[in-house]
């Protein structure tokens, strides 16, 4: 099977060093094995995304010397699918409408919570409520401790290649239900979750090898329970270093003095860049 690797960024502000590194660990890779590299547009999240950024994500790639295959997918096209797995979901009865907002969720904590994926582990609040009273409002939540009930002792494993993580590992049940909680699998207007949705879409698009940030490796934990709940196949995982601002913090779309764009007004070189991220 060929080596297929993706870089999927969201058109919210401009790409920027991290970004850089990002798309060109999965593009180098899928290079070096003679595979293929994909491009998806993660603009799910209607009200924060931009043309006229997703022009600029075109340019930026295509100046440092990627080449991606076509179609490039954009999710906004892609409700369907998620609505396809969401509703399978449900039908397994793993599923309650949340009414919460994130003020509530902090309200209801006695004390405070690590922070999982989806910032405080959310209290169940609404745990009790059965899918028939679900709003157009209302976001949807998987039931962790069913959805693991469900699974029973089916094996959740996944390699990992990355340098901080390499090896196999099981997708921890004790961090799931303690630490994560249960997600959410459609957001208020959205329809779906960047959890089901980078789920369906690497499985539809054959994504042999998901290439991203450390900061994303707890992540996969959830990913791969999905996997097994929507019986998905799992490809292999590598979690790359970060790249880090002076102050060893991670670049964010809003640090716009290290944008790409404006490296090449100032007349960098794609070879620059590949030297400032060390590659």
């Amino acid at each position: 099977m060929a080596l297929v690797t993706r870089f999927a960024p969201s058109p919210t502000g401009p790409l920027h060093l991290g970004h850089a590194y990002a798309a060109l660990v999965a593009h180098d890779m899928a290079r070096a094995a003679d595979g293929r590299f994909l491009l998806r547009i993660e603009d799910i999240d209607r009200a924060r995304c931009r043309p006229e950024w997703e022009a600029a994500i075109f340019e930026d790639l295509g100046w440092l010397g990627l080449a991606w295959g076509l179609p490039v997918w954009h999710q906004s096209t892609r409700l369907p699918a998620y609505t396809s797995a969401l509703n399978r979901l449900i039908s397994l009865g793993l599923c309650y409408p949340c009414r919460c907002s994130r003020s509530d969720i902090r309200l209801a904590l006695s004390a405070p919570q690590q922070a999982g994926p989806d910032g405080p582990t959310y209290p169940g609040t609404c745990r009790a409520r059965p899918m028939l009273e679900a709003s157009a409002t209302d976001a949807i939540r998987l039931d962790l401790a069913r959805a693991l009930a469900f699974l029973g002792p089916r094996p959740r494993r996944f390699s990992e290649t990355g340098p901080a993580h390499a090896g196999l590992h099981a997708a921890s049940e004790e961090w799931l239900l303690t630490t994560c909680g249960d997600i959410v699998l459609s957001r208020r207007n959205m329809g779906t979750s960047y959890h089901l949705a980078v789920v369906v879409d690497d499985a539809a698009q054959r994504v042999s090898h998901v290439t991203r940030g450390e900061d994303l490796f707890e992540a996969t934990h959830i990913h791969r329970l999905l996997q097994a709940l929507l019986e998905l196949p799992t490809p292999v995982y590598h979690h790359h270093r970060l790249i880090r601002d002076d102050r060893g913090q991670r670049l964010a779309k809003r640090d716009d003095a290290r944008a790409l764009a404006r490296y090449r007004a100032e007349g960098a070189s794609p070879a620059d860049i590949r030297r400032l991220i060390g590659l």
